[in-house]
């Protein structure tokens, strides 16, 4: 076994590389660019190099720099990870001319299958199905409009190289074809470097069922299947283990065809076998086809740890080390169900677009695995993957490990970003997919419905509205009301754009009534909580002026500054009021001082938020009404500037 290894990857697959290599004994060493310096991944390895720029191409991708580091750290092998240069054969060929053993499949296993067409004939050769269609070398299109019509439509064009959707195309009929292809060959040339495309049959209610397979370079087995159907742009969102509704002659048939696959190509190391299969009449023994296979560890290998109860790292650097496969077909069993669903920042309803920003919050709940790379207080990075974790979940039976998955991602806290997490929740409860009546167009047909915003109860408002006061620590319930004024506070919360009128009123020494234009929610303080019309509120987080309450997968409050109203406040007549009461943290002028519209004159702060106070107009500072460390009350002067002549 290794001494050391280096993982040339980040984030989660870094740190569940990491995590193994620990269990077994092996030091690991992370690469890491200047974006990631302080990431999670660097922190848990035994040692860590720079590698360049925050951009892939200048870090991740710099096979020379990594190789170099390992060397110098006198690392014995390198783990790839996934993406980046995990199925990259030149990568692999340099690190084995360096001395080094690579922890994955050899150079020609990977270019056996990074063409789909040369892997579609290699795999028809080797006994595998494979979906009717073309897959040759013409790329005339007068010859692939010929190979449509004869293979019948609905027919998909595919780019030959490359993956997640790119240079994808479906064509519904004969006269729609030569349009899709120029668009089709224009994306894979763009995202590929090769405009090769090939013609395959497209399957009615399709569903992604692939194999985990694990093989030392001559004899293989596989860990049975994932149903990886739940997709959106062609992209896993919840995958699981074993596929629901499989008989047990088909999940043979399936895992036999895997191993087949990956025999053919002397395969090493963990990889995957996917195929598309028929489910509009029920899984059949010959209604499955290859599709491809991914020569390295996926990121949805979890669900299978959890049903077989093997750790893929361990295998890898096990075979990698020179041991044969650790255990034979026979000695493998399913046990329960699992599921694993990719929490992502991104916008749903906007169309999934990536999104960044800091994570202000990250907490999961007990009973779930989540694998991340990600921490509270780190940042979404533009440069990577936007994927925050991978919640996984196993049970007994797919019904309570569904019910499982529900409960772990109503229980994950996120604040600071957008996320899919109500999506997420939203595909968990959906009834269909509860049944295990899931195929590849189940999000797209039901996006509506998935995407549709909960209504928010008034009691969730009122917690926001207390958090935004800072009434929700264990001190005075009157904390920061005047009291020389009534016990009655006004603000403005902001959810998406919805602006809500809240008045707070303290109706007791415990107790606060909270106005909304459509009901009034009686707070109470119960030892350290609060309760909202005899309901527990929830917990809740504050990063500036947003206020995130956990409920209903999280929901983001901003309070509104009453200066972004009125920063001319008084402006007409040369004072400058307080908007709120606060206490006057400094004054940035002095009588005398000649200011222009904009310019600072004071900082108050209020609601646990500094406010900068600007000068309305131009003028001349005549009176300073209040002083540093003053507490002041809504509306008080606060600064007078000098007549206007007129």
């Amino acid at each position: 076994m290794f001494d050391k290894i280096l993982i040339a990857n980040r984030g989660e697959i870094a740190c569940r590389v990491i995590e193994t290599a620990r269990s077994m004994g092996v030091a690991s060493v992370a690469v890491y660019s200047d974006a990631d310096a302080a990431s999670k991944h660097v922190m848990l390895a035994d040692e860590a190099v720079h590698i360049g720029a925050p951009e892939p191409a200048n870090s991740y991708l710099r096979g020379d720099v990594i190789i170099q580091a390992a060397l110098e750290t006198g690392a014995k092998a390198i783990h790839p990870g996934y993406g980046f240069l995990s199925e990259n054969p030149d990568f692999v060929e340099a690190v084995e001319q360096a001395g080094l053993i690579f922890i994955g499949p050899s150079a020609k296993a990977i270019r056996a299958m990074g063409l789909k067409d040369a892997a579609k004939a290699l795999m028809s050769e080797a006994g595998v199905p494979v979906v009717p269609g073309y897959h040759g070398d013409n790329q005339d299109p007068a010859f692939l409009q010929e190979q449509a019509d004869q293979i019948g439509y609905p027919v998909l064009i595919k780019a030959v190289a490359g993956g997640g959707g790119k240079g994808m195309r479906l064509v519904e009929a004969a006269g729609e074809f030569a349009d899709a292809l120029v668009s089709a060959q224009g994306e894979a040339t763009t995202a590929f470097g090769n405009p090769d495309v090939l013609i395959e049959k497209y399957i009615q209610s399709p569903r992604h069922i692939e194999v985990q397979v694990f093989g030392d370079g001559e004899k293989a087995v596989h860990l049975f299947e994932r149903d990886c159907s739940l997709q959106r742009r062609h992209q896993k969102v919840i995958e699981e283990a074993p596929a629901p509704d499989m008989p047990e002659a088909v999940r043979a048939a399936m895992g036999a065809a895997g191993v087949r696959a990956a025999e053919a190509i002397g395969y090493k190391g963990a990889g995957t076998v996917e195929f598309i299969v028929d489910g509009s009449g029920g899984l059949r023994e010959d209604g499955f086809w290859f599709m491809e296979m991914n020569t390295r560890l996926q990121v949805e290998h979890p669900v299978s740890e959890l049903i077989t109860g093997v750790d893929l790292v361990e295998w890898q650097l096990r075979v990698a080390s020179g041991e044969g496969l650790p255990c034979a077909q026979e000695d493998l069993s399913i046990t329960g169900h699992a599921f694993e669903a990719r929490l992502y920042a991104e916008d749903v309803p906007a169309g999934f677009l990536p999104a960044t920003g800091r994570l202000d919050h990250l907490r999961f709940p007990d009973g779930a695995r989540a694998d991340s790379g990600v921490r509270s207080g780190d940042v979404i990075s533009p440069h990577y993957d936007p994927m925050i974790a991978k919640l996984i979940v196993h049970g007994p039976t797919r019904a309570v490990a569904l019910k499982q998955l529900a409960k772990g991602l109503a229980g994950t806290e996120v604040a600071g970003t957008v996320t899919n997490l109500a999506f997420l929740g939203a595909l968990a409860g959906h009834e269909g997919f509860g049944k295990g009546e899931v195929d590849t167009g189940l999000i797209a047909r039901d996006i509506d419905a998935l995407t549709t915003p909960p209504q928010i109860p008034p009691a969730l408002i009122a917690q926001a509205a207390l958090v935004a006061a800072g009434l929700e620590g264990a001190g005075a319930v009157d904390m920061g009301f005047a009291l020389w004024a009534p016990l009655r506070r006004s603000l403005t919360l902001k959810q998406g754009e919805d602006e809500i009128a809240v008045a707070l009123h303290v109706s007791g020494p415990d107790a606060v009534q909270v106005e909304l234009a459509e009901a009034t929610v009686a707070a109470e303080r119960r030892g350290n909580n609060w309760w909202f019309d005899g309901t527990p509120g929830h917990q809740t987080h504050r990063s500036g002026a947003t206020i995130t309450v956990f409920a209903n997968y999280g929901i983001a409050f901003d309070l509104v500054d009453p200066l972004d109203r009125a920063a001319d406040a008084g402006g007409g007549d040369g004072l400058t009021l307080a908007p709120m009461p606060g206490k006057v943290v400094s004054v940035h002028v002095a009588p005398g001082d000649a200011v222009e519209a904009g310019d600072r004159l004071a900082v108050l702060e209020a609601m646990k938020m500094e406010h900068t106070l600007t000068a309305g107009r131009a003028g001349t500072v005549a009176e300073l009404l209040a002083s540093a460390g003053d507490q002041v009350e809504a509306g008080a002067p606060l600064i007078r500037l000098e007549e206007e002549d007129t």
